[in-house]
Formats: C-alpha cells, sequence, structure tokens
C-alpha cells in the first residue's frame, strides 16, 4: 500500500479529529499530497492540497477554510489533517492521493490530476 489515511472515527459536532496520510512512495519529498472525501452517491470532493515542501504551498476548500489545517513532515513520510469545528456535513470518507504536479488551486482540486491513492478513512460527524 503506497499510502494509507488513518485516524477517523466517531465525533460530534464541534469536535476535532486528525487524519493522518502515511506514505510508501519515495522520495516522498517530491510529491505533492491532496486530500478528498466521498459520501455514498456524490462524487469525490477536493478538500485540502499541500506541496512538497509544505508551508505555504498549501490550498483550502472553501467549505473546510478556517476549521481545517493541512501539514507534513517530510521525515516521518505523513501528511496530517486536522478537521476543527467538525459538522454533520463533514461526513465522508477521506482519502489521500499524491502526485508530482503543482499548479494553482483550481488544478490541485481536480482528482484526475493526482497519480496515487489510497484507501480511505470514515469520518462520522452526529449532531
Amino acid at each position: 500500500v503506497q499510502l494509507q489515511a488513518s485516524g477517523g472515527g466517531s465525533v460530534r459536532a464541534g469536535g476535532s479529529l486528525r487524519l493522518s496520510c502515511t506514505a510508501s512512495i519515495h522520495p516522498f519529498s517530491d510529491y505533492n499530497i491532496g486530500w478528498f472525501r466521498q459520501t455514498p452517491g456524490r462524487e469525490r470532493e477536493f478538500v485540502a492540497a499541500i506541496g512538497w515542501s509544505g508551508g505555504g504551498m498549501n490550498y483550502l476548500s472553501d467549505s473546510v477554510k478556517g476549521r481545517f489545517t493541512v501539514s507534513r513532515d517530510n521525515a516521518k513520510n505523513t501528511v496530517d489533517l486536522q478537521m476543527n469545528s467538525l459538522k454533520p456535513e463533514d461526513t465522508a470518507v477521506y482519502y489521500c492521493a499524491a502526485t508530482l504536479h503543482w499548479g494553482v488551486a483550481r488544478f490541485m482540486s481536480a482528482m484526475s490530476n493526482y497519480d496515487i491513492w489510497g484507501r480511505g478513512t470514515q469520518v462520522t460527524v452526529s449532531s
């Protein structure tokens, strides 16, 4: 498994969860990582992306801006998605994906631009 998302669970609205994407792709520091989520019957939705160097190279969807943050630790081959102030509408299976390409937000939000996908982790937010 090249990418594995973990950290999902059930939480009440207003609570927090921290998801991790652990990678076995090399060199990990060359890859840009995206987070997507999907609910039954709907298309996979972009959540966040972080560039190879982390820091200012990141995008967040409007629906999570101000509540979620994305970070990475290249020494540990991990990318974390910190989710605060969770809402029931955040309920979904969350996936991480990797690409060697970095671009504008519209580019990074397109599933087709990612080459490697991991298994998802379920997040359930109850009201």
